[in-house]
């Protein structure tokens, strides 16, 4: 392991940019090939109305995403306030786009780390309440544990979905041996490796010989559960996509949920573009391809990514104004 770790870590650029380049590279190759038959492909008023809707739906996967981050602060012993948890959720979801791909994580940490203030006499209160209900707060060590676990669990949670599509060459068998694996005995050690390393990318101030780590009080069932709403209206913003350009028939729908979730987890965790940009595009194309017909698969692919955007941009605004709104209500 150590000598692995030593080889990633050589590599000219990092794995970030090289997996980038890889996605990129591979996504960029399939347009030229498929390029006069993707422009010769039309969307009708109908299309045009499922992507609406796989916008609205999306955007709706986000507000239940953070709903589901606030069942992981509650299971880790934290009060969320659950409405200021899901706005801070929303409004930070957007940072991930920048460079570096953390800064919605950095974010999350800064609002949890520090206790509610003090009330001030003869001042207002805070435009924005604290994101949790008790006024100690809860420390470094266990707002990044509480951020760095929530794609942990909708990871595992896509991939327990995938067995739904049959056997598929033994990939049913594999896919969900991330729920093994969340088992404290192993899940602590991964997350106290993540913790480090977040610590020392986040530059945050008790530094990484000081950080204390936090074990899982157990199993994370309930926020596990509370994941899969999640990804379900997820895949459900990409069905619509899938329904815009009719391909429905193409594949049957556990085939179009189990291909969706392998490509949605890898464009979560694999160290790529922000956003898993060009990483789901091409696992996706890689997965489907031989099944579904390259250009219609790789229109519905790029909506997708055009609607999850939008969605993305949509909850960030949507969060502030509600912020603003609930400012000038107290």
């Amino acid at each position: 392991m150590p000598n692995l770790r030593h080889l990633l870590t050589s590599i000219p650029g990092g794995v970030r940019l090289w997996a980038s380049l890889l996605s990129f590279g591979f996504l960029f190759a399939a347009l030229l090939a498929n390029a006069p038959q993707l422009l010769a492909l039309r969307l009708d008023a109908q299309g045009w109305l499922w992507l609406v809707i796989g916008t609205g739906v999306s955007l709706l996967s986000l507000v239940v995403n953070g709903l589901a981050w606030s069942v992981g602060l509650y299971w880790l012993g934290a009060q969320p306030r659950w409405d200021t948890c899901v706005r801070l959720y929303l409004r930070s979801n957007l940072l991930k786009y920048l460079p570096g791909g953390f800064w919605h994580l950095a974010s999350r940490v800064q609002s949890l780390r520090a206790g509610p203030p003090a009330p001030v006499a003869d001042l207002p209160p805070p435009q924005e309440p604290h994101p949790l209900a008790s006024r100690a707060p809860v420390g470094t060590a266990l707002a990044l544990m509480a951020v760095l676990l929530d794609p942990l669990l909708a990871a595992s949670a896509a991939l327990a979905l995938v067995p739904l599509g049959g056997w598929q060459d033994g990939l049913a068998l594999l896919a969900p041996l991330p729920l093994i694996g969340l088992l404290p005995r192993w899940s602590n050690r991964l997350l106290g490796r993540l913790q480090r390393q977040r610590a020392r990318q986040l530059s945050l101030e008790d530094g990484t010989s000081t950080l204390p780590p936090v074990a899982l009080p157990g199993y994370p069932l309930l926020p596990l559960l509370a994941q899969f709403p999640f990804v379900l209206l997820r895949f459900a913003g990409f069905a619509c996509a899938v329904m815009a350009f009719d391909q429905q028939l193409a594949l049957s729908w556990p085939l179009w949920l189990a291909g969706f979730a392998l490509a949605w987890t890898a464009g979560l965790v694999v160290p790529g573009a922000p956003g898993g940009l060009g990483v789901f595009e091409a696992v996706l194309v890689l997965r489907l391809g031989a099944q579904v017909p390259e250009p219609p698969l790789l229109a519905v692919a790029l909506s997708y990514r055009v609607l999850v955007t939008v969605a993305d941009l949509l909850g960030a605004l949507t969060a502030r104004l509600d912020e603003r709104l609930a400012g000038e209500r107290a």
